[in-house]
């Protein structure tokens, strides 16, 4: 079913950036540091604080990944688990034992939620990227605080649907890119604002891998053969909103990256880290022409050994013409990252991203952080002299999961990766996948959420989905 109403576009997005949407909160509020705003606390709907004075969280997907999100939740309540493979669960005996030792248990998380939802404040999506858009508007729809794993969603309308449920619901939001919490982004946010830099005119961006046979990838040689599902696993809810496929060992667990179906190849694992910093800082949102530069043969359906890809944005605000390019798979024999020839740092890194200046060349680390100049001389004569104010307050959370709980509570300013700017930078990076799985030049309409110049794609900007797994159609009526 396609959007009838308006489309929500991303020039609305520079509107609502880090608004804060107050309709359905609770009136309680406060305020830190100059003029610097706090949330309100808890649900909609809710009662107030939970015992003594701790949220309430409940995780959808309970390994790995969420690893990540136990350990920002460390000092709260974990009160519910939802995972489709039983053996994700934490052992009692293991590193996060002692803090899932009370929690419920569920093999679909929509059951946890319609069993839970009052019991329940806040949930972490720590599940494969085809379930994240499903799993985060349950839980908003019940008025429940969310923290997703990047990317925010696996296609485009999912991500615009998203922020519409964002001022729908009033809960507070975050994606889990731990870069945006840092110092360093924002330090190199205020030297471009200064005019240290001039204006950028291109950003080359990426990493050497992806590691094939590791921990998160492994590359399929054919189209996958059917195996016998693991007793522990319901592979019917691991597939979720896509089409039921056969079970695979190279799918699940942890594999399933490389799988346009399912993950989002290396733009979905690490853009929403490298692009961080150029996208909130350049203000590089809607891409005009989205190009696959390099791109080799792979399996249908499968992400390649390497890749570039140009992104090119028109003039805005104060910001010339810009192009931005991704790189991946230096190490499977595709080009390294273009960089300043000055460069005299060291070794050059193989991730990051690279600024090319008419003052000033920089670069900022694969997290968005660590900002320098690109040669020693002109580093040390910056340090030296610059006088360039604290202009964006620092994130006192360590990491996102973090600072959502502390925005929950009260403590904390809303989440600087809210969906008001985590869609949005995600959709980039979504386009960044149309354009590496497809190949060839992507004409984008962003007001109008459509591919221009070839239609036939137009069906993975919004993915069909199976019957039973339709969800925030009804935010898009007039």
């Amino acid at each position: 079913m396609k959007p009838t109403s308006k489309i929500f576009t991303s020039t609305h997005y520079y509107q609502t950036m880090n608004q804060i949407n107050r309709r359905s909160f609770l009136k309680k509020t406060a305020a830190v540091g100059a003029g610097v705003s706090v949330l309100p606390t808890f649900s909609i709907g809710k009662p107030g604080p939970s015992a003594n004075s701790k949220v309430n969280v409940a995780m959808v997907g309970a390994g790995n990944i969420a690893g990540m999100a136990y350990g920002g939740v460390q000092t709260e309540n974990v009160v519910a688990l939802a995972d489709i493979d039983s053996r994700m669960f934490p052992a009692r005996d293991s590193k996060y034992g002692a803090l899932t030792e009370k929690a419920q248990k569920f093999e679909d998380f929509r059951v946890m939620l319609d069993k839970m939802w009052k019991d329940i404040d806040a949930v972490c999506i720590n599940c494969p990227d085809h379930n994240h858009f499903v799993a985060t508007i349950a839980a908003m729809e019940r008025g429940l605080h969310v923290c997703t794993q990047k990317p925010l969603t696996h296609n485009i309308w999912e991500s615009r649907t998203l922020l519409k449920a964002k001022e729908k619901y009033g809960v507070i939001t975050n994606m889990a890119n731990q870069g945006h919490t840092y110092n360093g982004i924002r330090q190199m946010k205020e030297w471009y604002e200064a005019g240290v830099f001039g204006q950028i005119k291109e950003v080359h961006m990426g990493l050497a891998g992806p590691s094939w046979n590791s921990r998160y990838f492994s590359k399929p040689t054919e189209k996958l053969p059917t195996q016998p599902v693991p007793k522990e696993v319901n592979w019917d809810l691991w597939c979720g909103p896509r089409p039921k496929t056969g079970y695979n060992s190279m799918l699940h667990p942890l594999k399933w990256r490389g799988y346009y179906d399912y993950g989002t190849g290396m733009f979905g694992d690490w853009f929403c880290h490298i692009g961080d910093g150029p996208v909130w800082i350049l203000d590089l949102y809607e891409p005009t022409v989205i190009e696959s530069e390099v791109r080799p043969p792979s399996v249908d359906g499968f992400s390649p050994d390497f890749s570039v890809t140009r992104f090119d944005f028109p003039k805005h605000c104060k910001r010339d013409a810009c192009s931005m390019y991704w790189y991946d798979g230096r190490k499977n024999g595709g080009p390294a990252i273009k960089h300043p020839e000055e460069w005299d740092l060291g070794d050059v890194p193989d991730r990051g991203s690279f600024w090319f200046g008419e003052k000033q060349n920089a670069y900022l680390d694969e997290r968005s952080n660590n900002p320098r100049l690109t040669t020693k001389e002109a580093f040390k004569a910056f340090e030296k002299g610059k006088n360039i104010p604290e202009k964006y307050p620092r994130v006192k959370s360590r990491g996102p999961h973090q600072e959502w709980i502390h925005a929950i509570k009260g403590e904390g300013p809303e989440p600087g990766s809210n969906f008001s700017y985590s869609a949005p930078m995600s959709e980039v990076a979504l386009l960044g996948v149309l354009a590496q799985r497809f190949g060839g030049k992507i004409e984008w309409d962003s007001k109008n959420m459509k591919i221009t110049n070839r239609p036939e794609l137009n069906e993975f900007v919004q993915e069909p989905v199976r019957k039973g797994w339709e969800a925030g159609r009804d935010l898009w009526k007039a």
